[in-house]
């Protein structure tokens, strides 16, 4: 991950509710909440990479406590803006290594939010991360992408992904390396812009062994946040992991 001032600078904080306003919307937010709030119960909640707070604001409405870790200023700044902004406590930093007092019921990573670590040695770092924050029983919450490779036909590696009069965007994928990028290209009043981020995709077996390196177990993995079946067909998947309640790995 680079610095506040780099992917995630001003330039994208400005416009982010904007570009993602359909992630905003209830029907997207709602299910995701009702479920984090379930797993919290009377605890607390961390969110790793809380940006504008798009999922810790409805959270704390309903009650719970929540702390953010995230790497930008600028999206913190548009938190902190917000109605109930300042009751969500923030610790600036790299959520892969970023320590915070205290623990906590529920920990979550949503909207790709994974694949902003950009190697697998930074994920599993972020799973052993995630664990020592957990008390025994809590859970690990991840939303994130399957790798949609089955659409790059052989010898491609850009899937396009949005194309309009004044944007273009598509991913690029290294499947040797499994880094990903995506790159958008921007038209306003005739001259064009272009922006670039990089990922890393991961399987959801592979987050099985860096959740189980971490001490964890699965829970669930569902194929969205209402709780539709994951298969092979599946685009995305919402997994839970478990820290054990006893010591010698058994969980509730």
């Amino acid at each position: 991950m680079v610095d506040e001032d780099g992917y995630f600078g001003e330039h994208v904080a400005a416009r982010y509710d904007a570009d993602e306003a359909e992630m905003f919307a209830a029907e997207a937010v709602d299910p995701a909440v009702t479920l984090l709030a379930r797993l919290a119960g009377r605890g607390r909640a961390l969110e790793l990479g809380v940006g504008t707070g798009r999922i810790a604001l409805p959270l704390a409405r309903r009650g719970i406590p929540v702390h953010g870790i995230d790497l930008s200023r600028a999206m913190v700044a548009r938190l902190r803006a917000k109605p109930g902004g300042d009751d969500i406590g923030v610790t600036l930093g790299d959520f892969a290594t970023t320590r915070v007092a205290g623990s906590f019921s529920v920990a979550y990573l949503v909207f790709n939010t994974l694949m902003n670590l950009t190697s697998q040695q930074a994920q599993v770092d972020c799973f052993r991360n995630v664990a020592d924050h957990l008390e025994p029983g809590g859970t690990f919450v991840v939303e994130v992408m399957v790798p949609e490779l089955r659409k790059l036909p052989p010898g491609a590696q850009a899937v396009p992904f949005q194309i309009g009069p004044t944007r273009w965007a598509y991913d690029v994928y290294d499947v040797a390396t499994q880094a990903m990028s995506s790159h958008y290209v921007d038209v306003v009043d005739g001259r064009g812009s272009f922006t670039s981020t990089p990922f890393r995709y991961v399987w959801p077996a592979e987050l099985d062994l860096m959740a189980q390196l971490a001490g964890l177990r699965l829970r669930e993995r569902r194929g969205g946040w209402a709780g539709e079946p994951f298969t092979g067909e599946s685009q995305r998947h919402v997994s839970v992991w478990q820290k054990p309640v006893h010591a010698d790995g058994k969980g509730r």
